[in-house]
């Protein structure tokens, strides 16, 4: 076993990157760097009816994006390779073999439609279903001559009498009857593994020294203990985590929350809110605070501050965690990150992008309510109703002078700032006897086609002279 902590996260490319893959990245992640060791990305790709090189790819760009680098992995190497267990197919066969030899598994020739069989009377008598050992009883040179002619067969692993028993960094001491656990098939008739033989031959020969992974894996991890014991070889530490959930309690999945790391980024969430988000579902800061960095959760980092209860996934603490991260960034940084998330963002021009941004950083929780809170800024002419330029305890009368009246005397403003352009609306206001709340209501509605917007001076601070009165003039127009 390395002497240096070496841990792994092993997701299969079978659908878009999910945030539980992130969740258990990003635990592996920090107990690694706390300890000065490495964190191993290896491609669990033996489903060859389900896995693609996009999916794959798109688990390389959903790590990478949120920060979660690693030290080896396919696509950056390392000494341990290759990272896919598509391309370790003889490795597994050979441990297979080895397995065969000792007698800790053997060959089943039992067809698809018997086992499926067998699992319908099972169901029909209320037992679990499992199998029922037909070919253990075969002997070995009998099994050996039906393999070598060709004979379709599996190999599965052979589970002693007694029970199994082993320690869980979070959980403690755990054993199970062995009588409750299944003769797991390692080889299918493909020649592929199935997860639990690639999963062990892979940890022992990458040297991994602690596997952290979601607590659905505490049931399997005595078939990979056995094997470990067959093998001969050292068990790395288990540390199961709790799984994310839905508000229900059950596990967190598509039907109930999103799950594809692709659709927060596209949601636009700041990686760095969503990392915090995950590290608080299963861990607490000494000081409990709830806001901090992957780097302050590194330093920090201990398994005795991990959670074993199943956390709640809760999109509206995500929500107001992104807009804490929102509000902190400087405007430049925050303009930034706008203009790689959101096309329109990306097609203004910068320093117009960046007198936009402080008007709406107090106000968004998300990059993607960028469009909804600055279209008006964008676009000619505006459309609304322009019945929305009447309030309600006012006329269109009312209404009418007042847009004339701002139009003229904004024309003869010789400052176009914020804090003058609300001076001379509010003498306007003062010298006609208007309330202030519906006169400015109609020049919003003007200026920016809605009720509520960010502040209407600064916004038409922002754009500028001509096109706010412009603006006016044709409210006036469509009243009229």
């Amino acid at each position: 076993m390395a002497s240096e902590v070496r841990v792994r996260i092993a997701p299969s490319p079978t659908g878009d990157p999910h945030v539980g893959t992130a969740y258990i990245a990003l635990f592996n992640r920090c107990f690694a760097r706390q300890q000065g060791g490495k964190f191993v990305l290896r491609i669990e790709d033996t489903d060859r009816a389900r896995s693609t090189p996009e999916s794959e790819r798109a688990i390389f760009a959903s790590l990478r994006w949120l920060g979660l680098d690693y030290d080896e992995g396919p696509d950056v190497g390392g000494p341990f390779g290759p990272y896919r267990q598509s391309e370790r197919s003889e490795l597994y066969r050979q441990h297979a073999d080895i397995l065969l030899e000792r007698g800790a598994a053997y060959r089943c020739f039992c067809t698809p439609e018997r086992l499926s069989a067998l699992r319908e009377q099972q169901r029909a008598a209320k037992l679990d279903p499992r199998y029922d050992r037909l070919c253990l009883s075969l002997p070995r040179g009998e099994a050996g001559r039906r393999a070598a002619a060709g004979e379709p067969h599996v190999v599965r692993l052979r589970i002693p009498d007694g029970e199994t028993a082993y320690d869980d960094r979070l959980r403690g001491h755990i054993t199970f009857q062995n009588f409750t656990i299944d003769d797991q098939v390692l080889l299918k008739s493909d020649g592929f593994p199935t997860y639990h033989l690639a999963n062990v031959v892979d940890d022992h020969l990458m040297q991994i020294t602690h596997v952290c992974r979601a607590e659905e894996w505490i049931t399997s991890t005595p078939k990979h203990v056995l094997l470990y014991q067959a093998f001969g070889w050292q068990m790395p530490a288990f540390i199961h985590m709790p799984l994310l959930r839905n508000a229900d309690r059950s596990k967190i999945s598509k039907r109930k929350n999103p799950t594809s790391l692709d659709w927060y980024r596209a949601e636009g969430y700041l990686p760095e809110a969503l990392l915090n988000f995950l590290a608080l579902m299963g861990f607490s800061m000494p000081d409990e605070r709830e806001v901090f960095t992957i780097e302050e959760m590194t330093e920090a980092f201990s398994w005795d501050r991990v959670k074993t209860s199943g956390p709640v996934f809760d999109l509206a603490k995500l929500e107001w965690l992104n807009g804490v991260y929102i509000r902190s960034l400087s405007g430049d940084a925050l303009a930034a990150r706008l203009a790689t998330a959101n096309a329109r963002a990306a097609a203004a021009d910068p320093a117009y992008l960046r007198a936009i941004v402080p008007l709406i950083q107090e106000r968004i929780k998300k990059l993607s309510e960028f469009d909804p809170w600055t279209e008006f800024f964008f676009t000619e002419p505006l459309s609304y109703d322009p019945a929305l330029l009447v309030p309600k305890k006012a006329t269109q009368e009312e209404a009418l002078a007042v847009l004339d009246a701002a139009a003229a005397a904004l024309a003869e403003a010789s400052d176009w700032t914020a804090p003058a352009l609300e001076a001379i609306g509010k003498a306007l206001c003062e010298g006609r006897n208007w309330k202030v709340g519906n006169a400015f209501m109609t020049l919003r509605v003007a200026v920016t086609s809605r009720t509520a917007s960010p502040p209407l001076f600064e916004c038409m601070a922002v754009l500028g002279r001509e096109r706010s009165l412009a603006r006016l003039r044709r409210a006036a127009g469509l009243l009229r």
